[in-house]
């Protein structure tokens, strides 16, 4: 967007002329994600401490981008904005339906992503309770959720495993088995979309993210979502040569455990 103002600027000085939320400056982000009402939302977390510019794109998905947030302190968050002009609505409520946290009889999109957004808050402070490695969640509200920003000092965002390979693939292999048997047994939540894009190479140790779509264990489709990760992890580990099983993954993650009563 170069050295123009953007389009949400000029939004947001409306709002409030003190606090501004600045736009993407290095990468363009689709202007669909500033709808009026996620501009009042990014005003209202702003006015409330929780950020002070929007600096930059972390990652652009399918239904959200995740934006590099700085509070006044200098301090950064990572923003993640839902858009709800191009959400995969039908997949949401594959997901959402049957969980039993929820009850959701509206056929209202944006009340459908706003329980989405909140789905994935809740999914990741129950995560964060039970000691597994993800981002921790800051706060959330409507469809923009604040998370612990993952990087060094100076704002560069970690990478993917997809972007970014583990120097020891055997070493990291491990340790992401670790803590995805603590994400199923103690966090007690299939992730159900787990690949080598959404698990973030945190200094060579394995960070999972992205759980708006996890499950509870004693969801009706737990079980299938578990058999579709492990497929996934062993498809995309072993193009780093690892000699992997759907079977070795089973018994590391004590899968004859995971839904016992």
């Amino acid at each position: 967007m170069d050295d123009k103002i953007t389009k949400a600027d000029k939004h947001l000085e409306k709002l409030e002329g003190q606090k501004r939320i600045k736009g993407d400056e290095n990468k363009r982000v689709g202007s669909e994600i500033f709808d009026k009402q996620t501009l009042e939302t990014l005003y209202k977390l702003a006015n409330q401490g929780y950020l002070d510019v929007l600096n930059g794109a972390i990652s652009t998905g399918k239904e959200a981008n995740v934006l590099k947030g700085v509070k006044k302190d200098g301090t950064f968050v990572a923003v993640k904005i839902y858009r709800i002009s191009t959400s995969d609505f039908k997949k949401m409520q594959y997901y959402i339906q049957g969980d039993p946290r929820f009850k959701i009889r509206s056929n209202n999109k944006r009340q459908l992503i706003f329980s989405w957004v909140n789905k994935e808050f809740r999914n990741l402070q129950r995560l964060h309770t039970a000691n597994v490695f993800v981002p921790k969640p800051i706060t959330v509200l409507n469809n923009v959720l604040l998370l612990e920003f993952i990087g060094d000092d100076i704002g560069n965002p970690y990478q993917t495993v997809k972007h970014q390979n583990p120097r020891n693939p055997q070493d990291f292999f491990e340790k992401l088995m670790y803590e995805w048997k603590k994400f199923l047994h103690d966090g007690k939540l299939v992730h159900g979309d787990l690949s080598t894009y959404n698990i973030i190479n945190n200094n060579e140790y394995p960070m999972i993210i992205d759980v708006s779509q996890s499950v509870v264990i004693d969801h009706i489709i737990a079980r299938e979502l578990l058999n579709r990760d492990i497929n996934n992890i062993v498809n995309e580990f072993k193009k780093f040569n690892l000699n992997i099983s759907s079977d070795k993954i089973k018994d590391k993650i004590d899968y004859g455990r995971i839904f016992k009563n």
